[in-house]
């Protein structure tokens, strides 16, 4: 008798916690919700680059540091995802670069901004990552050598990832990653809702989500 009380206990406070972490989630996608009507500059900054369609009624925000290897790799799913849903939804890249030395290659990304080729020199970075940034082994030098074909003037970059507006950038993303409490890359919201279990299923639900709100059929 005494070990089958104790075995329903455990089932009890097994099913308590599952409980308490389903109702934890639920309001923290209230939360994150509810700042998202009222405190939209977290989620999107006048500096933020946004990749879409004026008319677009979801937005993806992602927190993502060039150098990780996780953002590269769900670069592709992404393309995708936004490409089966032409004009529905907005990527806005905001910067966490959490490894050591990545603020350089955010520097890097946004001065190429300052020539018109945001998007080439992202989308050639991530694609070139395992060059100049395999597991952690930074090596700038190489990246020099592959931007050019992103259309840049290295030059130029070189010269313009020194100015002191793209620092602002990055100390007022970074402010914002503390606010949400972003705590690894990429770090994902649809619509102010995080994305609390990581994953590819799990984004595109959190996606689909929004767009059966937002574009009922």
């Amino acid at each position: 008798m005494k070990y089958g009380l104790i075995g329903i206990s455990c089932v009890i406070l097994a099913f308590t916690f599952i409980v308490a972490g389903s109702y934890y989630k639920d309001r923290q996608s209230e939360k994150y919700g509810f700042m998202a009507e009222e405190n939209s500059e977290l989620f999107v900054r006048d500096h933020s680059q946004i990749l879409g369609s004026d008319d677009a009624k979801v937005f993806l925000v992602e927190f993502m540091d060039p150098a990780c290897e996780t953002c590269a790799a769900f670069a592709p799913f992404i393309k995708k995802v936004m490409a089966d849903n032409p004009g529905k939804i907005n990527l806005v890249i905001r910067y966490a670069p959490f490894h050591e030395g990545a603020d350089n290659f955010v520097k890097i990304l946004e001065a190429a901004r300052m020539q018109g080729k945001y998007w080439e020199t992202l989308e050639l970075m991530l694609k070139s990552q395992n060059i100049w940034a395999n597991h952690s082994n930074w090596q700038p030098e190489r990246l020099w050598s592959i931007l050019p074909k992103a259309g840049v003037n290295i030059e130029r970059i070189k010269k313009d990832m020194h100015d002191p507006k793209i620092v602002k950038i990055i100390e007022q993303d970074m402010a914002d990653v503390k606010a949400l409490n972003v705590q690894k890359t990429p770090g994902y919201f649809v619509n102010g809702k995080p994305l609390q279990d990581f994953g590819y299923n799990q984004l595109y639900q959190l996606i689909k989500t929004e767009l059966d709100i937002k574009y009922p059929r």
